[in-house]
């Protein structure tokens, strides 16, 4: 980051933890509460998140007289679905008190009038400064000017690389377009040490990637380009695409293809973390959650790379969307527990909780103050790699914003399927872009006709 930049950090660095504090010294009024916490992170992640809430019931918690109960609901497609219903049925006390959500229940939360949004709580909580939260993980979590959730578990796609590999075929910097990924793959040997095929990269694009790379391309009067109109299901619902008429979608799937006639792509989605552990390809887009992940995989086999997600052409902005989680909060009708959940949700989102969640996971932390915090500074010092994702965070475009549409499973399989067949079937990219366009605006009226 730019020096400048670090000044600024550090002043609401310093005033956020000290305005956090301050609200944390207030006592809650009418006697105990107990509130329930959904979440969906497991393994590292899930260890920290119990390990958080026991500190917040023993600490926080216990001078307020709140006691949080953590309940682990599956992943987050899994989360939504039990959400889903209670909000349809109106089952107002089976409703968690604050929940992890991330893309794929925000639909859900827009809809339900059971909402407790961030602007409430802060509308009767001065003493909280927003403004210690980074300002793109925080605008992840607007939508339609409503800021509805504070991130909690920020993360963004970043190109993972095997700098080794390329270090033995004399490739210096790791590349930064497709085409340049076209040009490392022809220096590189047909086959690794175990005389296994090795290709330069491995994906297949769905909603959150093709978000990225259409994201990058710099749109009219503004710094990205968008899949869906209402910039990309932001600013209300999405009704219709627009990369196809704008032409974006088209600059995608040609370069997509070169990639792939090239020999330098191989069409996979599944199982590429093993591709790259195995070496049989070199790199690989993942979020930045995985590192840790990664190192422990590893071992010290080869040195690991992280760079910038890769740029469609050399005419792109840098970045990647932001990704992650949120937490949310509901109102069922009890103020106690909405200022208990308000509560919660700023001790998880805390500068030492969030330094030290990040240390733990790979995840970027969402609160500015941690970027000072010992915790996180030492970790810098160890894995580099994991500074990449706030330095891209920094030079993304605000404007750049992932996907919001209502049918949002069946959307990132119909994207994935499209590109696939392109592929395989040899079709053009013109008629790519007319068949997706058909079977993606169909979703969308689809989805609007059965929720209208």
């Amino acid at each position: 980051m730019k020096k400048k930049v670090i000044s600024f950090l550090m002043v609401f660095a310093v005033l956020g933890a000290s305005l956090w504090i301050t609200g944390c010294e207030k006592k809650a009024a009418g006697g105990p509460v107990t509130i329930q916490f959904w979440h969906s992170m497991t393994d590292e992640a899930g260890l920290a998140f119990d390990e958080y809430v026991r500190e917040f019931n023993a600490g926080p918690g216990a001078a307020k007289q709140i006691t949080v109960e953590a309940v682990f609901q599956g992943q987050y497609a899994d989360a939504t679905a039990k959400l889903r219903p209670l909000l349809q049925n109106r089952q107002t006390n089976t409703l968690p008190d604050v929940m992890q959500i991330d893309a794929t229940g925000v639909v859900d939360y827009l809809n339900t009038d059971y909402a407790f949004t961030v602007d409430e709580a802060l509308a009767s909580d001065r003493s909280f400064d927003i403004r210690q939260i980074m300002d793109a993980p925080l605008k992840a979590w607007n939508y339609g000017g409503r800021q509805l959730g504070i991130p909690v578990s920020a993360s963004t796609t970043v190109m993972y690389y095997n700098k080794s590999l390329l270090d033995a075929a004399g490739v210096r910097n790791p590349p930064s377009t497709f085409d340049e990924i076209i040009e490392v793959s022809r220096r590189l040997p047909a086959n690794n040490s175990n005389n296994q095929k090795l290709t330069a990269f491995a994906q297949q694009p769905n909603s959150p990637l093709l978000a990225n790379w259409i994201g990058q391309i710099p749109g009219r009067g503004v710094g990205a380009s968008y899949i869906v109109d209402n910039r990309n299901g932001r600013d209300g619902d999405a009704t219709r695409l627009v990369c196809d008429t704008e032409g974006t979608l088209l600059t995608f799937l040609r370069s997509w293809k070169a990639m792939y006639d090239a020999g330098a792509l191989l069409d996979v989605s599944d199982g590429l973390s093993n591709l790259f552990l195995t070496q049989q390809i070199a790199f690989f887009t993942s979020s930045t959650s995985a590192l840790t992940g990664l190192l422990s995989q590893i071992g010290g086999r080869f040195e690991l790379g992280c760079a910038y997600f890769p740029k469609v052409n050399s005419s792109a902005n840098p970045g990647a969307t932001v990704s992650g989680s949120a937490l949310f909060m509901f109102n069922k009708g009890d103020k106690a527990k909405t200022d208990a959940a308000w509560e919660f949700v700023k001790f998880m989102c805390s500068p030492d909780i969030q330094a030290r969640f990040a240390t733990a996971t790979g995840y970027t932390p969402s609160n500015i103050g941690a970027f000072y915090e010992r915790t996180y500074t030492d970790y810098i010092t160890r894995f580099p790699q994991a500074e990449v994702s706030a330095k891209q965070l920094n030079e993304t475009s605000a404007d750049m914003m992932g996907v919001i549409v209502g049918p949002s499973r069946n959307f990132y399989y119909e994207i994935a399927n499209q590109v696939s067949i392109m592929l395989n079937e040899q079709k053009t990219p013109e008629d790519t872009v007319r068949s997706m366009a058909q079977a993606l605006n169909l979703l969308l009226e689809d989805y609007a006709e059965a929720n209208r």
